[in-house]
């Protein structure tokens, strides 16, 4: 499967970030699709369980033709919210549950199908088998056409990946959080010839005011003049230069932030400066 080389979050376009009108998610639609960014992620606890329902009634009435676009949704998080009666939050991997997320993702997005379809997080409890079995069901009848994990280990990825085949593992990365660097997911999809997610991309540099993000900050003074490019784009092209081919989600609410990302795609950060950034990261040199 090909998705578009950055991927447009929605999490935020609802009731938990910027609160869109169907018009305004229209303009980020278009915005993207002028780009050239045509992979859309969901989920369906996104915006109480309500965004996927927004972006689904604003795209309709669109004139773009569903298989040019790439649609993504998770399921497996029992959110309680005034629009589920969850006594508690926890994860469900049932077939039954799996079977029935999926059926109101599709009709939320007012689509026939989803292109790829996610695990959100891990389960204690998940059956591989009946995992397995419940992804077959979903692919016999056409309502997906591929499958993946997020946040999965890479023990985690394979216990699944042994009894139904995924293309990929939607994980956190960012200049903030690397552990991917080196715990084994990213070392992974690269032997399984897979494409990696990442979410979260800008970290909490934006956000928060750490000894962390104060060493970043000093190194991003130094690298935005030299390559002509904002702190975001840095901080994406951090991500795009691993060997991985990252699909980085960007998780903004506004078009000419996915237009400044989509400029990323054109930065080549130096070998030496990725390097600079990620001992900013950790706080030390690499051993």
């Amino acid at each position: 499967m090909k998705f578009s080389p950055i991927i447009v979050g929605t999490m935020r376009w609802g009731i938990w970030g910027a609160n869109h009108s169907e018009r305004e998610v229209q303009g980020l639609i278009e915005t993207s699709m002028d780009l050239g960014l045509s992979t859309f992620d969901h989920a369906d606890i996104y915006g109480n369980y309500t965004t996927e329902k927004l972006f689904g009634d604003a795209f309709s009435k669109m004139e773009i033709k569903r298989e040019e676009v790439q649609l993504i949704s998770k399921c497996g998080i029992e959110m309680p919210c005034e629009n589920r009666d969850f006594k508690l939050k926890s994860y469900n991997f049932s077939k039954e549950h799996i079977l029935n997320s999926v059926d109101k993702s599709l009709e939320n997005l007012k689509t026939d199908y989803l292109d790829l379809f996610l695990l959100h997080r891990p389960s204690p409890l998940m059956n591989p088998e009946e995992i397995a079995e419940t992804f077959g069901i979903l692919r016999e009848s056409h309502k997906v056409r591929h499958f993946g994990v997020s946040n999965f280990s890479a023990s985690q990825f394979d216990l699944i990946n042994d009894a139904f085949p995924l293309v990929t593992n939607q994980i956190e990365i960012s200049v903030n959080q690397t552990n991917a660097f080196c715990d084994g997911t990213l070392d992974q999809m690269m032997l399984r010839k897979l494409q990696p997610m990442a979410w979260s991309v800008m970290g909490n540099f934006f956000t928060e005011n750490s000894v962390q993000n104060f060493r970043i900050k000093k190194v991003l003074d130094e690298l935005c003049p030299k390559y002509d490019a904002e702190e975001s784009q840095i901080l994406l092209t951090f991500i795009l230069k691993h060997p991985a081919k990252i699909l980085p989600i960007i998780g903004t609410s506004k078009p000419e932030n996915i237009r400044k990302f989509s400029d990323s795609l054109s930065v080549n950060l130096e070998r030496e400066d990725w390097f600079k950034l990620l001992e900013a990261s950790v706080g030390k040199e690499v051993k």
